[in-house]
């Protein structure tokens, strides 16, 4: 006759089977399992008794695949929660503008190009620079002594000579002086949202903005 200890360990490797392979049919509840145990002691031999580590052994085996699956099946619930959230909070941006790192910005006919600076110190002399297509500096805008932090900019879209340049994507950095040197800063830029495309399982939702392309959600620094 079949060993009961054989018989007690084979319906727990079931157990954990079937809850991997999601068969309810099959399946070997709590309650079973309990009673398979009890089953187990009743009918050992007297006189070879199964020693007390075995059924703690399988115990803990038991609440280590139950417990996993009840974790995994909280951590779908959980992450189906934050999906929907992120999904109406990506909703409720669109037509706004948003600040991003990036050093493109778009130039439209009537408006300015507008970013920021991120200052990680203060500087005596702050200034942005402005290229086209080319490489050409269009525009230099000195923005004087400014403190660590946010620093706001906009090109009003005339170049240096006071003439107004073409509309379209121009490259934008900034330069500090920070100790007498010139330190590169990084650069923020301004644009509108114009549609969301949400991520899938695990992945975050990203904007695509007006004449940028596409950012991630995470990557937003300012909505403004």
């Amino acid at each position: 006759m079949e060993d009961i200890n054989s018989i007690a360990a084979s319906g727990l490797e079931q157990f954990a089977i079937n809850r991997d392979q999601n068969k309810p049919k099959d399946e070997l509840g709590q309650s079973e399992f309990l009673q398979l145990m009890l089953t187990q002691i009743q009918n050992q031999d007297p006189l070879n008794p199964a020693k007390s580590g075995e059924f703690l052994s399988q115990l803990a085996q038991f609440g280590t695949v139950n417990g996993i699956t009840e974790l995994n099946s909280s951590f779908d619930v959980l992450a189906t929660t934050l999906q929907s959230s992120q999904a109406l909070q990506a909703s409720t941006m669109v037509g706004r503008s948003v600040l991003v790192p990036g050093n493109v910005g778009l130039l439209e006919t009537g408006a300015e190009l507008q970013g920021a600076v991120e200052m990680p110190s203060s500087s005596a002399d702050l200034t942005v620079l402005i290229h086209d297509a080319s490489g050409q500096l269009v525009r230099q805008i000195n923005l004087g002594t400014q403190q660590a932090g946010t620093v706001r900019f906009a090109w009003d879209g005339f170049s240096n000579a006071g003439e107004p340049v073409p509309t379209g994507t121009y490259k934008v950095s900034a330069q500090a002086f920070v100790d007498g040197e010139a330190v590169t800063q990084t650069t923020l830029i301004q644009a509108r949202v114009e549609s969301v495309t949400l991520g899938k399982a695990g992945s975050d939702s990203s904007l695509n903005l007006r004449g940028l392309g596409t950012v991630l959600m995470n990557d937003i620094r300012e909505i403004l």
